[in-house]
């Protein structure tokens, strides 16, 4: 179709109807920011941010978003989500009073505070749907900037999708890598480092990637000359401007409240985006923000009158609003009543979310006063049972807490007498029912969740071959990438010389520089690429080079991989596989083993630490099997020491969550996994020449833990524990031993107390002695068995010290 036809087709009529249904998204919005204030101010939600001030320009990207399309964006996005047709105003306001049920509240069920958008990539059961068929908004997150690392994945999707054959089920998440992914963030936000990063890396990258930078001068209170040089983002970005001899981004300017220009700058970054694979940077400033920040404070104190004048006379709605006039688009009646009618919606859609999520809440507060009433007559307390029913049910808007408090409340004073059981049952009952309406998806409950994989052991020939354990992690990948054509694996060192341990020596070669590549030096972004491409069909392997270096991405593990099927209650995921390397290397920057701090940030990813290359890359192996995201841990000591080579590379599997006895004992359990293990091995064989028999349990997986409380059954053989672990004092020690102590009721088995072994409180220092002094060493665990059966059979096993 030539430009000409495109033209003719749109008549004025259907211009005008167009740019009417524009200004009435755009009232609508306005008119559920200010009324969504006041459900916040009267206590009926919680807190609101909203996207007042922002509507026109999210209106222009909304028409250059196409199906297909990916949405990164941040929490004032909602004239857009409207346009796009995935937000309606009771969803906008069920979201805002934390509406627990999907159905009512798509967003994320309640779990994220209003102004947090997503749509659904998966269905009921965790399947994909096509994304190609719909529009998407990936899960918003708070934390400011958050979203750029994942927004460059997004847009790194499309380019591996254009550029690598052979991609199974390919059409259901990309056409010939046509989609473009938008970033938006607020003008204060781009101080983060994040943002910085993340810009560098899709410069460098050259990824479809479209970045609104929404400028209305402030950071809540904060001016934009105490957050940006030259208070200008797009200023200072100008050394990223394309040109004839170089590859960069193009960059493009244009005022907030200007309707045509926005709409011709929109289109003309979706063109470049979509068309060249270039990424484009969009400084949209002279953006107001008429109720400040949040609902937690007023703009007023901070700004000043003005300030407050220009913002009143540049309202985007108001400027859009002149603009019509003054173009005879439509006349002050016809724009009226598009107002009158947009505030009877959205009053008539917050009263019809608020009855939603109130209702069913109020049909069980009556069940349960009946209960009360009923309970009250049989009871010795009946005048108190009575009271806490009548004012339960005088309540005018419960929630489901204060239904539980006066349950339990009355639960105590029935205690002793015999009609407890139904009140007792409805608690219990009444928990199953709800605690999964806000504890639900942590991991997978699809049927590719870890824990639908069986194990396969590996399997060797007569004629296997004793080889370094890069070699037997190096063929697995191999085989890896030769089986899944959606897998790729990128990091720092990981193309040109195969990793800095060789473990992927030659696969960039065999499989080309899209599917194992290079990045620069930055985790964050590269942890981003692997969320983004893996919330889009792909299998991504990121690779963080350290352990240590790890630090540098644990915010966007925990705030944005680890909570993806959690704050989407099941309807988006990311598999990831995070692949490192640590422990017992020398020195303080690359022996650092923070387990306990990596455990605790990221529940929502499966943390794995295999002792070696066979069962690294039977994890490897396993997890591209699930839907789930994890970390695997490898070795850092352990690419050179000796392993048979498996014949079955590629197949088999390393069990998630299953223990190993590696040692079958009688005296005591000794639990440790990772490389600290070797050295319980040795002193376990040491401690047998003095008659003491020890268990050796290798965890393997952190996360889960030990699902089959395997640890316990060995604790009720030996009545012993000792656990081993490198990292500091509290750490994943008291982890495991919160585990198998608490959770597993080991303590009924003990006749010592269970103890850790842990490594200093300090980093380990350089050198040799620096590990040996630093970290938990064989004569160590020796002294430290032999110090508790002293304790045991003194006689036996007399004092060393």
């Amino acid at each position: 179709m030539t430009e000409t036809q495109t033209k003719k087709e749109l008549s004025f009529e259907d211009f005008r109807a167009e740019v009417l249904n524009d200004y009435k998204i755009a009232v609508i919005n306005r008119e559920c920011s200010l009324l969504g204030r006041k459900e916040v101010l009267t206590g009926k939600a919680k807190f609101g941010i909203f996207g007042d001030g922002k509507e026109v320009p999210q209106l222009a990207m909304a028409k250059a978003f196409k199906n297909g399309d990916f949405r990164s964006g941040y929490y004032r996005d909602q004239t857009f989500m409207m346009a796009i047709g995935q937000l309606t105003i009771q969803q906008f306001f069920a979201g805002l009073y934390g509406h627990s049920d999907l159905e009512h509240d798509p967003m994320s069920a309640g779990r994220q505070m209003g102004g947090h958008f997503a749509t659904h990539s998966l269905d009921e059961n965790g399947n994909w749907k096509n994304l190609t068929l719909q529009k998407n908004s990936s899960a918003d997150i708070s934390p400011t900037a958050g979203q750029m690392p994942r927004l460059l994945g997004l847009a790194q999707a499309s380019k591996i999708y254009r550029n690598v054959s052979g991609i199974e089920n390919k059409t259901n998440f990309s056409i010939n890598g046509n989609e473009v992914a938008w970033g938006t963030i607020g003008n204060a936000s781009t101080s983060e480092g994040l943002f910085f990063e993340t810009i560098n890396a899709a410069g460098v990258l050259q990824v479809p990637m479209v970045i609104s930078v929404w400028d209305d001068d402030y950071g809540i209170s904060v001016h934009a000359r105490h957050q940006t040089t030259k208070e200008n983002i797009s200023e200072i970005l100008k050394g990223f401007q394309r040109d004839e001899n170089a590859k960069g981004y193009e960059i493009i300017t244009v005022k907030g409240w200007d309707y045509p220009e926005l709409v011709a700058a929109y289109e003309k970054a979706s063109a470049i985006a979509r068309e060249e694979h270039v990424p484009v940077l969009i400084h949209v400033y002279q953006l107001t923000q008429p109720q400040g920040h949040s609902t937690s404070g007023s703009h007023e104190r901070y700004k000043n009158a003005e300030r407050l004048e220009w913002e009143g006379q540049y309202d985007c709605i108001l400027q859009m609003k002149r603009w019509m006039l003054q173009n005879e688009i439509a006349s002050v009646e016809d724009l009226e009543a598009i107002e009158v009618e947009a505030r009877k919606n959205v009053l008539e859609g917050k009263k019809a979310a608020w009855e939603a999520y109130t209702s069913p809440i109020k049909q069980e507060r009556n069940e349960l006063v009946n209960l009360l009433k009923s309970v009250a007559e049989k009871s010795n307390n009946k005048v108190f049972i009575e009271k806490y029913a009548a004012d339960l049910a005088a309540i005018k808007e419960p929630i489901r807490k204060e239904l539980l408090v006066v349950a339990r409340k009355v639960l105590r004073l029935v205690v002793k007498e015999n009609n407890k059981a139904e009140l007792a049952a409805w608690i219990t009952g009444y928990t199953e029912k709800i605690q999964p309406k806000y504890s639900s998806h942590l991991f997978s409950q699809s049927n590719k969740n870890v824990f639908s994989v069986a194990e396969v052991l590996p399997q060797y020939d007569d004629t296997a071959e004793d080889v370094d354990g890069r070699v037997l992690i190096r063929d697995n990948f191999d085989a890896i990438f030769s089986k899944h054509k959606n897998t790729l694996v990128f990091g720092e060192d990981v193309g040109g010389i195969g990793d800095v341990n060789q473990g992927l020596e030659g696969m960039q070669e065999k499989y080309g520089d899209f599917r194992v590549c290079d990045a620069g030096i930055r985790e964050a972004t590269i942890l981003g690429q692997g969320i983004g491409m893996a919330m889009r069909g792909l299998r991504p392997i990121a690779e963080i080079q350290y352990l240590d270096y790890l630090l540098y991405a644990i915010q966007i593990m925990s705030d944005d991989l680890a909570t993806l099927q959690y704050r989407t209650a099941g309807r988006q995921k990311a598999p990831l596989i995070i692949r490192t390397r640590g422990h017992r290397l020398e020195g303080i920057w690359h022996s650092g083993s923070p387990m306990g701090m990596i455990i605790n940030a990221i529940r929502g990813i499966h943390v794995l630490v295999p002792r070696n290359m066979t069962k690294a890359a039977g994890f490897y192996n396993t997890l591209l099997e699930t839907d789930e995201p994890a970390l695997v841990i490898e070795n850092l000591n352990g690419y050179r020491l000796k392993e048979k080579m498996p014949a079955n590379l590629g197949e088999f599997r390393t069990p998630i969550g299953v223990v190993e006895t590696v040692k079958e004992g009688t005296d005591i359990t000794l639990v440790s996994y990772g490389s600290t293990l070797r050295l319980v091995e040795q002193a376990a064989k040491e401690l047998l020449e003095v008659g003491i028999d020890a268990e050796i349990i290798d965890v393997q997986s952190l996360l889960p833990f030990d699902v089959n409380h395997d640890i316990v059954k060995s604790v009720a053989k030996t009545n012993r524990l000792l656990v081993i672990d490198e990292d500091v004092p509290g750490g994943a020690s008291a982890y495991i031993l919160q585990q198998v102590v608490d959770v597993q009721d080991a303590y009924k088995h003990l006749d010592s107390k269970p103890e850790a072994l842990s490594a200093k409180a300090h980093r380990p220092a350089y050198g040799t002695d620096g590990d040996y002094f630093s970290k938990p060493s064989a004569e160590d665990i020796y002294e430290k068995v032999y110090a508790i059966m002293h304790e045991a059979k003194p006689d036996q096993y007399p004092q060393l010290y």
